[in-house]
């Protein structure tokens, strides 16, 4: 049945037979008999069918919460057995808010040395994004905001702090000053990143408790294009000390801003499962021993 279950859930991800049977390995007819299959044994409809994939049931609703604990479990069972056999091997998935890959590697770094049989793969994603994909176990694990906004059925470590800074080019009106406030950071002209990213509704809400309100006359979801933007001189932008720290050399300064210094919480999630995938546990134990400010 965990076969068949994978496929439901590869089928309830994609919502169309063909790209989840190409997900699983499988021909489409192959992938559309194992979903029959499982209905007859629990003995409901799944799948709303057509000429195409039309939705879950409701019964197919409530089974997928069942499907996503079963393949859960029988994953880490395949993993715990595995790892007591040959030690951590197989690929953890690991999903980044965009602010925190340029401080993911001193997390990702030593965990690699220490487990040389796992392969780390590491994608951005917001944390609204994050926590589905923990949910629908395409992601093992996340680093994202542990204090801002509900983050639902998880378990956390805190991994930094997350301070701000204004980024600006060596030349620009406030770039000789220690620090800055809030509502200095407003009268710039500011590229940000876009609305669906959790950083940006943070710097929202610290520019608005400074009484003003922006609208960024650039946005986007990658920072790489905020920081390009910023070296032409035109504009100025709100970013994390971590990034800061890595692109300040040469032709762009990072200001504190104070007013109040704000401070946000960044660390692992996974789903509260007991006990954890050896992979999971492993990564989690590093995280605890490396938490650290700034």
């Amino acid at each position: 049945m965990i076969d068949k279950l994978e496929m439901f859930l590869a089928l309830a991800a994609e919502a169309h037979f063909g790209r989840a049977a190409l997900r699983c390995g499988v021909t489409q007819p192959t992938l559309s008999s194992a979903i029959r299959q499982l209905e007859d044994q629990l003995g409901v409809q799944l799948v709303f069918r057509g000429s195409r994939f039309q939705g879950l049931t409701p019964e197919g609703q409530r089974a997928l919460d069942w499907a996503r604990r079963i393949v859960a479990d029988a994953r880490a069972l395949r993993a715990e057995m595995r790892a007591a056999k040959e030690g951590l091997t197989g690929v953890l998935r690991l999903g980044v808010i965009p602010t925190a890959l340029p401080v993911i590697a001193d997390l990702t770094g030593p965990f690699a040395q220490k487990h040389p049989g796992v392969r780390l793969q590491i994608t951005s994603h917001t944390s609204t994004e994050i926590l589905a994909g923990i949910e629908a176990l395409e992601l093992d694990a996340g680093l994202t905001y542990l204090d801002n906004e509900p983050l639902g059925r998880v378990i956390s470590a805190p991994v930094y702090t997350e301070f701000y800074r204004l980024l600006c080019a060596k030349g620009s009106p406030l770039s000789g000053q220690r620090q800055v406030t809030w509502a200095e950071v407003a009268a710039q002209p500011l590229c940000l990143l876009t609305s669906d990213m959790q950083n940006r509704r943070i710097i929202n809400q610290h520019l608005a408790e400074a009484g003003t309100r922006v609208e960024a006359q650039v946005e986007s979801n990658s920072s790489i294009a905020l920081i390009s933007h910023v070296r032409t001189g035109f504009w100025a932008s709100v970013v994390p000390m971590g990034l800061a720290q890595m692109v300040t050399e040469g032709d762009l300064v990072a200001i504190p801003i104070v007013e109040p210094e704000a401070e946000h919480q960044v660390g692992l999630v996974a789903a509260p499962r007991d006990p954890l995938t050896p992979m999971v546990e492993a990564l989690f134990t590093l995280a605890r021993r490396r938490a650290r400010p700034g």
